[in-house]
């Protein structure tokens, strides 16, 4: 249940009758979520006419499960795209696997009170974050961050002889304890790591730093306080644009006049540069590509500062 994908969903096609997709491939495509606040899963049905809130059951690397449809997947973009799927739809649940999936965040819950109960009691070092269990009770897996690491293997007994079913006790990390729990990002939107994201990449300063961010914990920070996920959507366009303009830093000659670059603008294609004198200028493209590049030397009219 850990990668996803990032189509999103058309709501066009959701409600569409299922003739007017007669001419697509025989394969439907749907997002679904295993929970009712858990992420958002790319799934490929040879049932072609499932709408919001249809019970599926969903084929696993550990078995079947069952998940709820949230809507029909957008078309792909080209007729010979090869989409990718996270899951395929094996059937529709049965209404006694409905009902018994309808019980299982009470389960879990039960599961969570349980476990943090014997988190006390053993006065172990551990934050519980969420329990998961697995619909044909083969598992239940219990997520928490700790600041070390912990010696669960007591609780792990206690936990065993209570549930009579295998336990794994999974340390997370801030981002995936984000993750998990889910929210609403400084842009109004559902957080990214836990709708879409298929893994979690490297985030630098840097990032931040080219894409002439304000470097502001508070503004270039999640709710994980860790670096936004979102400053690596466009570096590499900024990076690919920046490169074909001066750096700051540097001197050009333009109609006469001596300048140094202050910024760049990458998204305007502009940069603002300042002479010696003080003023201020902002050259357009057409106009940085014609300036000179002046390098340092004895000449008084090459000196950069």
């Amino acid at each position: 249940m850990e990668e996803t994908q990032t189509d999103g969903c058309d709501p066009n096609e959701q409600d569409e009758p299922a003739a007017n997709h007669a001419a697509e491939e025989e394969n439907s495509y749907y997002r679904i979520r295993f929970r009712g606040n858990g992420q958002e899963f790319t799934v490929q049905s040879r049932i072609s006419n499932l709408k919001s809130g249809d019970p599926v059951i969903i084929k696993t690397d550990h078995g079947p499960e069952p998940a709820l449809i949230v809507c029909r997947a957008a078309s792909a973009g080209e007729p010979d795209m090869v989409r990718k799927v996270s899951y395929i739809i094996t059937r529709r649940a049965t209404q006694e696997e409905e009902e018994k999936y309808q019980r299982l965040p009470l389960l879990e819950q039960e599961a969570y009170a349980t476990c943090v109960k014997e988190i006390k009691k053993l006065d172990l070092p551990m934050n519980l974050i969420r329990v998961e269990r697995f619909f044909n009770g083969s598992k239940i897996i219990f997520y928490f961050t700790a600041e070390s690491r912990v010696d669960f293997r007591e609780l792990v007994k206690n936990l065993v002889q209570e549930f009579r079913t295998r336990v794994e006790m999974r340390q997370i990390g801030v981002r995936h304890e984000t993750q998990i729990i889910g929210g609403i990002g400084a842009c109004g939107r559902e957080l990214c790591c836990s709708s879409f994201l298929k893994k979690f990449e490297s985030v630098s300063i840097k990032m931040a730093k080219t894409q002439d961010l304000p470097l502001n914990p508070t503004k270039i920070s999640g709710l994980c306080n860790r670096l936004l996920c979102c400053l690596t959507y466009e570096y590499d366009s900024y990076r690919s644009i920046k490169k074909q303009m001066p750096k700051v830093g540097k001197t050009i000659k333009y109609e006469g006049t001596v300048y140094r670059v202050a910024r760049t603008m990458a998204l305007q294609g502009t940069i603002l540069v300042v002479s010696k004198d003080g003023e201020e200028r902002i050259l357009k493209e057409e106009q940085w590509k014609k300036a000179e590049p002046v390098h340092k030397g004895p000449a008084k009219d090459q000196k950069t500062e």
